[in-house]
C-alpha cells in the first residue's frame, strides 16, 4: 500500500479518555462514556480518520482481569459507541506489566500498539494523532511519528502539571481534542 493510499487515524487511550477512569476497570458495569465522546468520534470518523483504541491493561498481568472479561468490556464499549453512530476500526491491548514481563514493545510509551495498528489497518502515522490522559500516551505517539494530545480528563490534569520537555497540545477533554485535530487537519 502506497503512502497516498494510507489513511490517518486518531488513536485513543481508553481509560480516562473515552470512559471515566476506574483503576483496573474489570467489569462491564464500570464502563461510562465521558459526555460528548460519541459525537466527537463521529465527527472525526466523518472527516476520514480511522478510530483505534490503544490501551495498556496491566490488570491482565496482575490477575485482576481475564481475557474473556476484557473482551466483554470491549464488546460493550463498541456497542455504546455504535449507539452514538461510531464504529471503531480496532482495539489494541498491551496485557503486560514491567514487573512481571520486563520491558515490552507494546506497552506505552513504547509505540508497538500504534505500529501494529498502522501495519494491520494501512494507517499513515505521520498524519495521525493520539489522544491520551498520560504523558506516556503522548510519548508513544511521538515515537511512532504521530502527534500526541493530552486531555485533562482521567490522569490528565495531574500529568499536565509535570514539567514538559516539549510543547504539546493540552485540551480539556476528547471533544476539545477532536476540535483541535479537525482544525489542524484543515490547516495542513
Amino acid at each position: 500500500m502506497s503512502a497516498s493510499e494510507k489513511r490517518p487515524a486518531v488513536f485513543l487511550d481508553r481509560d480516562g479518555v473515552l470512559v471515566r477512569l476506574v483503576p483496573y476497570l474489570s467489569r462491564v458495569h464500570q464502563l461510562e462514556l465521558y459526555p460528548g465522546v460519541a459525537p466527537a468520534l463521529a465527527t472525526l470518523e466523518r472527516a476520514g480518520f480511522a478510530l483505534v483504541v490503544v490501551t495498556n491493561q496491566s490488570a491482565l498481568a496482575r490477575g485482576l482481569l481475564t481475557w474473556p472479561e476484557l473482551q466483554r468490556i470491549h464488546r460493550k464499549l463498541r456497542e455504546m459507541l455504535h449507539a452514538g453512530g461510531v464504529v471503531l476500526d480496532g482495539i489494541y491491548v498491551c496485557p503486560h506489566h514491567p514487573r512481571w514481563h520486563g520491558p515490552c514493545p507494546c506497552r506505552k510509551p513504547e509505540p508497538g500498539l500504534l505500529l501494529q495498528a498502522a501495519d494491520d489497518l494501512g494507517l499513515d502515522l505521520a498524519s495521525s494523532y493520539l489522544v491520551g490522559d498520560r504523558l506516556d500516551d503522548v510519548e508513544a505517539a511521538a515515537r511512532a511519528g504521530a502527534t500526541g494530545i493530552l486531555v485533562k480528563t482521567g490522569y490528565g490534569t495531574e500529568e499536565a502539571r509535570k514539567p514538559l520537555a516539549v510543547t504539546i497540545p493540552i485540551r480539556d477533554d476528547l471533544p476539545a481534542a477532536a476540535e483541535w485535530i479537525l482544525n489542524a487537519q484543515r490547516s495542513r
